[in-house]
């Protein structure tokens, strides 16, 4: 294998490939990146038996060759060398120049790599922007806790009735739901839950993308797919289903408001910083129109802000964790937030103000105060 190539594609392409290696890999070979270099173009593979990256980019390939390198390596070295990058296998050394620079760096045997899954028939086509906004939005109610892998995934639900894909996600105290439209979703109906870190790298890498191919799950394959252009990821889903959503959602309220989301936010940023431990801010929304936010103790620092806002309904207390809610101001995409309440004691819709129904909901337990 002999080839040159510019900087910026190599950089790009091992970065795009190097998400997916494994941060402890079970065998050696897992560590790297696969490089293939033939028909002017060099492709970039990574699989760690639970998601794959594959992606291709120009170059000018003078011997056609296959070789298996440190991706951790390959990915350091790159980011701190300019201009064209020479690679070259020479026997079991791969040699690497650029400028004034020189490295040489073992392969590892490709005999031992596996190959990579086959990514499946695209089910539907997304905008890249709106896919990777969607998932990043619901994200923000992931689980943290590895115990309940399941809670650590992003749902995908397809609805063949309506033609949308319906994203969610949840970690028991709240539950984001997003839903976008997406052409050509030739599927019956199906859901899958699909780690949500794995998914953020790859919509991330594909947001600049004009339009992505999604393949889900099926009873023959767990495997999730992306594709675009030049990119194509595979995730294997997580086992499980995550809660039903659909019942978790009021369809009355007895107290509505809205407030603008940059205002809010400083001000809970503000209280939050007396509370201890994740201790609750209380939210008083009251007839003239106020919002009056407290935080802290008698016994220990306290702190009262307030904001306007627009209250329908009786005046209402109500507590919140000061970050869970702070998630649901920052993953809504409007000037201001729309409150809808039952009760002080029953979960909240937060939502965009004006936003329709398609829009991201985001369901917040609250928290209960003595006294």
């Amino acid at each position: 294998m002999k080839l040159t190539i510019e900087q910026a594609h190599l950089a790009a392409a091992v970065g795009y490939t190097a998400r997916s290696l494994p941060a402890r890999p079970p065998v050696p070979v897992l560590a790297g990146i696969l490089l293939d270099a033939q028909e002017e173009r060099l492709r970039l593979s990574a699989f760690d038996y639970e998601v794959s990256a594959d992606t291709a980019v120009p170059a000018t390939v003078t011997e056609d060759g296959r070789a298996l390198v440190s991706g951790r390596l390959l990915s350091d070295i790159v980011g701190t060398v300019r201009g064209d990058v020479h690679l070259e296998l020479t026997g079991p050394r791969m040699v690497l120049k650029a400028g004034s620079a020189r490295f040489t760096l073992p392969t590892l045997p490709l005999e031992e790599y596996p190959a990579l899954p086959d990514p499946g028939a695209a089910a539907g086509t997304l905008a890249g922007p709106a896919f990777a906004e969607a998932v990043a939005q619901v994200a923000c109610a992931v689980s943290k806790e590895e115990s309940l892998p399941t809670l650590t995934g992003i749902g995908l639900r397809h609805d063949s009735e309506t033609g949308t894909l319906t994203l969610y996600a949840t970690d028991r105290y709240r539950f984001a739901v997003r839903t976008v439209p997406w052409k050509d979703a030739d599927l019956a109906d199906c859901t899958a839950v699909i780690p949500a870190k794995a998914l953020t790298d790859a919509t991330k890498a594909a947001a600049d993308e004009t339009t992505v191919d999604l393949a889900l799950p099926h009873a023959n394959s767990g495997l999730f797919s992306l594709r675009s252009e030049h990119h194509t990821t595979t995730i294997r889903a997580l086992e499980g289903e995550l809660p039903k959503y659909e019942t978790l959602f009021p369809d009355e309220f007895a107290h509505e408001a809205t407030v603008e989301i940059t205002a809010l936010k400083a001000a809970a940023q503000r209280v939050a910083l007396v509370a201890t431990r994740e201790a609750p801010i209380k939210l008083t929304f009251t007839a003239d129109n106020t919002l009056v936010l407290e935080g802290g103790t008698s016994d220990d620092a306290q702190a009262v802000d307030n904001v306007s806002t627009s209250l329908e309904g009786g005046e209402l207390s109500i507590a919140f964790n000061p970050s869970y809610l702070i998630d649901g101001l920052n993953s809504i995409d409007a000037e201001s937030v729309h409150f809808q309440f039952v009760s002080a004691t029953k979960p909240a819709v937060m939502r965009g103000a004006g936003s329709d129904d398609q829009a991201l909901r985001y369901l917040l337990m609250p928290v209960r105060l003595s006294g």
